[in-house]
This record gives C-alpha cells, sequence and structure tokens, in this order.
C-alpha cells in the first residue's frame, strides 16, 4: 500500500507523515512438499500463459482531456437500520448494505502481532481482541496481510513463515498453530468475513533483520530477486517471479475458507533516488534484454506494465475458477493515468512509476472491488477525496465495487494529525455519491481510539450492522428461504436452511413496538434468541434471511411473537 513503505521504516514511533503526493506506503514443511510446490508451479506456469493470450481485449480509446465527471444523482445507498424514531411498520426495512472493513498489517508488527516474540496463546489474544473490536465498531470484514515479504502467516511448502510472526524467517509459532486458519475461524463465528492480503513482488523489506529461510525466494530463484535500495523485489519481468506469487494466492484459495483475495499497489517499487537526486531505474535489463531477443517490440514502460497486468489477470481468473464465490480486491494509489483524470487533479502517475495501468483492468472487469487508496482531506483541491471519487466511479464500466481506502492512521498526536470528523465526513461523503463500501488504514488507529475515531464511527455512522454488499456477477443464483420453528417456550427460533452449503450468513430483522433492528450471524448458528438483545422490548416479530456467498439473499421466512 502507497503509504506502507514510510510505516514499515517508522512503524515503532508510528510518526505522522507529510501529506506529500509522493510519499509511499503499502502489506512446517509437510511430506510431499516438494511435489506439492511442482504442481503449484506448474498450474501457475499454465494459468500465467492463458492470462497472456487472454489479455489482447482492446484498450478502450484514451482521452487526453479527462473525462467528464458529472454530479452523482441522490445516493439510494441503505447503510444502516432505521432509527427508533421511525415507527416500525409490518414490512420489513430495506436491508442495510456497506462494506466496512479495515486493513490489519503483519508487516513490521504494524497492526498484528503487536511484537515478533509472542507466545501463541498471546497472538490468539490479541486476534480475538481486534475481532471483537471490529464486531462492536460494526465492521463486516477484515483484511489481514497474510504474505508481508515473499513469506507467509500459516504454514506454507512454498515459502517459509514470516519473521514478523516469530521474529525469524522460516521458525513456526510456539506452541504450533496455524495462524490464518484461526483468523478465519474466530472472524466467521463473528460475522466477519475474511480477506487474504498478498503483497505481490516485495521480497525484503526495509525492517527485515534476519537471514532469509533457504526456502526464500532469494535462495530458491536469486536471478528473479533484484535489489533496489534497501528492499528486495521479484521482477515483474521474470515469468518465474509472477508463477510464484500465482502459485501462493492458488494455494491459499485450495486449503482456506477465506472470502478475498486482495493485494496492494506494490508492483513496480515506488521509485528512490540516488545519491545525485536522480530516480533509479528499477534493475530489470535481463528480463527486458530477453523480451526483446525473443522479438518482443513494446516500449520498455508497456512492457512493464503488460507484466503486471498479466499477473492481474492471471489472479482473476485462478479465483473464480478455484472458487466462484470468493471477491478478488486490488487497493491501488488513488490517483489515475494522468491522461485521464480530472483538470485539476495532480500527483504521483502509478500508471508512469508503478507501472499499474488500474483502469484497465476496471474496463476489462479482472477484479470484483477496487479500493483505490483516496488519503487527502476532503478540501485538498489537487488530490479532491470526492472528485477522485467521482473518478474511479466513471472508470468503471464493468459495474464492480468501489470500496476506496480510508488514511484514519492519520489521526495521530502529531501537530499535522487530521480530526476525527476528516474520516467521519469521508464516510459521509462516500455515501452521498453512492458509495457502498470503503477500508480504513489501518487496525492500529481503531484499536488505540485516537482521538475517539473508533468510538464516534460505531456511534454516529455505524447505527447497525450491514451485510456486505451482493456480487452478482460472480454467483447469481437464487438461494432458498429459511424455515423458522419456534420454540414451545418462545425463548428461541430455530433456523432450518434449505441449501446449507451456499449459506453464509444469517441476516435477521427483529420488529419491536418501537422499531426493526438488524442483525447478522453466521449461517453455522442456527438458534436465533426471541429477546430484543439491544432494547428492553420484546421482540414482536422476526424475519430472517439467508445470504449465499456472494451476497445474494433469499426470500425472508418469518414467524410472529405473541
Amino acid at each position: 500500500m502507497f503509504l506502507l513503505s514510510a510505516l514499515v521504516k517508522l512503524s515503532t514511533s508510528l510518526k505522522s507523515l507529510t501529506s506529500s503526493l509522493t510519499t509511499s506506503r503499502s502489506s512446517p514443511s509437510r511430506p510431499g512438499s516438494n511435489l506439492r510446490q511442482v504442481l503449484h508451479l506448474s498450474l501457475a506456469s499454465i494459468v500465467i500463459t492463458l492470462a497472456a493470450c487472454n489479455s489482447t481485449v482492446k484498450k478502450p480509446e484514451q482521452s487526453t482531456s479527462g473525462p467528464l465527471i458529472s454530479s452523482p444523482l441522490t445516493s439510494n445507498i441503505i447503510a444502516n437500520a432505521p432509527p427508533p424514531t421511525q415507527p416500525p411498520g409490518k414490512e420489513t426495512p430495506p436491508t442495510p448494505r456497506e462494506f466496512r472493513a479495515v486493513w490489519v498489517s503483519t508487516v513490521a508488527n504494524i497492526d498484528w502481532p503487536s511484537r515478533r516474540d509472542l507466545s501463541s496463546d498471546k497472538q490468539k489474544a490479541e486476534v480475538i481482541a481486534i475481532l471483537d473490536q471490529a464486531v462492536q465498531m460494526k465492521l463486516n470484514a477484515i483484511v489481514l496481510q497474510v504474505r508481508p515479504a515473499a513469506d507467509a502467516i500459516y504454514p506454507s511448502a512454498i515459502e517459509p513463515w514470516s519473521e514478523f510472526l516469530t521474529g525469524e524467517q522460516g521458525r513456526p509459532p510456539f506452541p504450533y498453530y496455524d495462524p490464518l486458519q484461526f483468523w478465519i475461524e474466530q472472524a466467521h463465528a463473528r460475522g466477519l468475513e475474511l480477506h487474504a492480503w498478498f503483497n505481490p513482488f516485495r521480497a525484503r523489506t526495509a525492517v527485515t533483520k534476519g537471514n532469509a529461510a533457504k526456502n526464500h525466494v532469494s535462495k530458491t530463484m536469486p536471478e528473479a530477486v533484484k535489489q533496489y535500495g534497501d528492499l528486495s523485489w521479484m521482477d515483474p519481468g521474470e515469468p518465474a517471479a509472477t508463477q510464484q506469487t500465482l502459485a501462493v494466492i492458488t494455494d491459499v484459495l485450495h486449503r482456506y475458507d477465506v472470502d478475498g483475495i486482495h493485494i496492494d499497489d506494490y508492483f513496480y517499487p515506488y521509485p528512490i533516488k540516488g545519491a545525485n537526486g536522480a530516480e533509479l531505474d528499477f534493475p530489470d535489463e535481463n528480463s527486458w534484454q530477453k523480451y526483446l531477443n525473443s522479438g518482443g517490440t513494446m516500449s520498455r514502460a508497456d512492457w512493464r506494465r503488460s507484466n503486471v497486468n498479466h499477473l492481474v489477470s492471471a489472479i482473476n481468473q485462478v479465483v473464480h475458477e478455484e472458487k466462484t464465490w470468493v471477491k478478488f480486491g486490488i487497493s491501488p494509489f488513488g490517483i489515475g493515468r494522468p491522461d485521464k483524470i480530472p483538470a485539476g487533479i495532480t500527483g504521483f502517475s502509478q500508471y508512469d512509476k508503478l507501472y499499474a495501468d488500474v483502469e484497465f483492468w476496471l474496463a476489462n472487469g479482472w477484479l470484483d472491488y477496487l479500493s483505490p487508496q483516496l488519503y487527502w482531506p476532503i478540501n485538498q483541491a489537487p488530490q479532491a477525496f470526492k472528485v477522485l471519487h467521482t473518478y474511479w466511479q466513471s472508470q468503471n464500466v464493468q459495474q464492480r465495487h468501489i470500496w476506496p481506502g480510508l488514511y484514519t492512521s492519520r489521526i495521530d498526536n502529531s501537530e499535522h494529525s487530521w480530526p476525527a470528523d476528516e474520516i467521519l465526513n469521508q464516510v459521509d461523503a462516500l455515501r452521498e455519491q453512492g458509495g457502498d463500501g470503503h477500508v480504513h488504514f489501518s487496525m492500529i488507529s481503531l484499536k488505540q481510539n485516537r482521538k475517539n475515531i473508533a468510538q464516534r464511527l460505531a456511534a454516529e455512522k455505524y447505527t447497525s450492522q450491514a451485510l456486505v454488499p451482493a456480487s452478482p456477477w460472480m454467483e447469481n443464483t437464487n438461494i432458498a428461504p429459511p424455515q423458522l420453528i419456534l420454540s414451545e417456550d418462545k425463548k428461541t427460533v430455530e433456523v432450518k436452511l434449505a441449501d446449507p452449503i451456499n449459506t453464509r450468513w444469517l441476516a435477521i430483522w427483529k420488529r419491536t413496538e418501537q422499531q426493526w433492528l438488524f442483525s447478522v450471524q453466521a449461517a453455522s448458528k442456527l438458534n436465533i434468541n426471541t429477546n430484543a438483545e439491544t432494547s428492553n422490548a420484546p421482540a414482536r416479530q422476526i424475519s430472517v434471511m439467508a445470504i449465499s456467498r456472494s451476497g445474494q439473499e433469499s426470500i425472508k421466512g418469518s414467524v410472529q411473537l405473541p
């Protein structure tokens, strides 16, 4: 993520960063492990080839004057249940839908685990505290960094354990457990989605302390890893590098019940400057020459963008072939192509520097949600928050989700701190413009409740739970309604599911004399208390919808209470 580079270097002190546009941020071997790695790499190679063959979609006509950004229509977004000031009718209200997520960074121990020397029990306790706070705030998704630097926070036959987990790359947690599986189980039990966040090409960070493990990519394929300043980086122009990343993602898809696959903005690295003040070019001369010798005719910049395009297309393909309900999300830098952005918007060009053609990905539908990092204040005209949000909406011709990243960690104790109202106003602005979701960077700001931001979000903006918006292009199938059975003592309702395999959540409405109350729970919990937990008044009606893995909702099943 574009500010993660700076946060990595300053993570122990978490000092305030300036709002400069060029500042960048980001995210036991088993029997047969060698065979598994070969199989994964072979599959990756096949998918990469297919992606390359299929990535010849014609680009939309490019505008040199920038698109005409029209004012959005009045928003019809329903983000919360009705307040008690509205008398409840007999019909259930519209279902509140909004993606409310937070990034949990493992790199440099920014969010979790808080230190590299924690026991497994202490790591688990921190996980539970984070998830419990997410529930208390009425968030509905966690975006967990599982691959900070060609390493893993889960057991992998492909890449080593992360040093940010145990203090030494390659060392498993003790007592042994699978952190990713624990995160998934605990998140789902609380009604939260869990998205696995991968850094695509970074191989070593500036704050890495120990030596690389013997199965780290810098050891197993050194020709694909380049040194760039104080970073080690897999060369996107080397097919082996892309195959490695795709194999890792495929492995997680095979083995874990994740709700999303997420990559950040680290494609080619953010540029660094040499001693003379000039930008240093990324050292990919070998792969560039291989391309030219093979008969390639693209310019170097177009070739680099093509390398990134192939990765994005291939991830999208393998995600939806493996599990049709899993969302693929990307969180790029917040400013688009210089020749397309609205007049008056200026700043860093990810198109020219990171070789990320985000508009092209949107045009081809190579993702399910985009989380552009809109890390500037609403009133900062050269990077105007509302204008940039509307711009990305205008580029969304395939009607995917646009869930911007919010720089909530910019709230701190420094003289440059944002007021909490900035983030609250940004949430309002997104809703007013028809936005149905956002992601907070990062959990530490909410955990510390800086300037009461976590408390105010829960009290003022997230007044009820909300479902993650549906993604009908993934699985547009009907889901049968549940059957409700009231117990003899009238204290519980039993839910019988018609399609338990495809049901992820239960969306529950309870009507009291004063209001409708909305909640979400895991579909594995098939009993509902008839009490209105947040109200002293008894429930008079309970209505339940089955929610599919892609977010589709069934017809309601209802029961009347005396």
